[in-house]
């Protein structure tokens, strides 16, 4: 087979260990693998790399993707749809293994139900598709956000400020929840719930209170109940999606005018997205690239690889992109004991 792969949105440790095991794996089966570069830019203008085992060497420990990425959406651009088709016609591709979240895969559905075979491979740091139980990237930017409140608890006593940790997380707050939960957060806020800034004034001076200097963790989407606070730039990228950030600065300026304690905010930002996988983004990683290339060699098309329990499913791409998984009230509630 000649199988096509490629890795769009946003970059996360992981990717290239994907990389790996689709090309290792198809070779074994004596297959061909040719990568796009830049996402589905690269499928739409036919620019791409041959991928062998020389070019996979060393991959395993690095992060963000050897192929490049891009949020290029082929339907906001004219005739982008077909200039991929035919891509893929004339380097006469059997099987697209596309890389990614739920726009790279929403990509992916709508082409394979015009006739392109696809076989999707989930990504996303934030955790938030619906049809598999974990994705890689999630458990390296929990462990990056965790590391990172660990060293913020040392300097906020130090100087017996308030610190408020910006993390990622548009819709789905689970990067917060879990690295608010191990690091052992003041408070956690994520997008599912909207905040009352009254009471997250009230555990900051309940911590201080204690002689310790509070942690707030909050998700970029989160925003309050009275929704005075400022938190996106209006800026938009090829799917639609505002580009977040700001909460945590506005909140760290409120919560220093309500408790005349000073505040300070750190935004994690794209620290979370890059670095060496962890252990298990790697392993997981890799199942998923040979769940790939198995799925392809049994003819599935218009379907993800999955995993549920510690078992690698295949799913309907309708299926993964259905609905985001968010975190639920009762997730939200075990964090909730720790407040304050």
């Amino acid at each position: 087979m000649r199988i096509g792969i490629l890795t769009g949105g946003g970059d996360c440790p992981g990717l290239n260990a994907v990389i790996r095991a689709v090309v290792r794996s198809g070779i074994q089966h004596g297959d061909e693998v040719v990568g796009f570069r830049d996402g589905w830019r690269g499928a739409m203008d036919g620019d791409t790399v041959p991928l062998d085992l020389a070019a996979t060497r060393g991959l395993l420990p690095r992060g963000g993707t050897v192929l490049g990425t891009s949020r290029t959406n082929p339907y906001a651009v004219d005739g982008g749809p077909e200039r991929v088709q035919a891509t893929c016609a004339r380097l006469g591709l059997d099987v697209l293994v596309p890389v990614g979240g739920e726009d790279t895969l929403g990509v992916a559905h709508r082409l394979a139900s015009t006739g392109l075979r696809c076989v999707g491979v989930p990504k996303t740091i934030d955790n938030d598709l619906e049809a598999t139980d974990y994705t890689f990237g999630f458990d390296t930017a929990v462990g990056v956000a965790s590391e990172a409140i660990d060293r913020l608890h040392t300097t906020g006593d130090s100087h017996h400020r308030a610190l408020v940790v910006e993390v990622m997380g548009r819709h789905a707050g689970w990067i917060a929840l879990h690295a608010g939960m191990s690091g052992g957060a003041t408070v956690v806020l994520v997008p599912e719930r909207p905040f009352d800034t009254d009471a997250v004034v009230a555990h900051c001076e309940h911590r201080f209170a204690s002689g310790f200097s509070p942690i707030v963790v909050v998700s970029e989407g989160a925003v309050p109940a009275d929704g005075h606070l400022t938190t996106t730039t209006g800026q938009r990228d090829a799917f639609g999606h505002e580009r977040l950030g700001g909460i945590g600065e506005a909140l760290a300026r409120e919560i220093e005018q309500r408790t005349g304690r000073e505040s300070r905010a750190v935004v994690l930002g794209h620290v979370q997205r890059g670095g060496t996988p962890t252990p298990f983004d790697r392993v997981l990683a890799t199942r998923f690239g040979l769940a790939a290339v198995r799925a392809a060699h049994a003819g599935a098309s218009d379907v993800m690889v999955a995993l549920r329990g510690t078992d690698i499913v295949q799913v309907p791409l309708a299926e993964a992109i259905a609905r985001l998984k968010l975190v639920p009230l009762e997730r939200y509630e075990e964090a909730e004991v720790f407040f304050g």
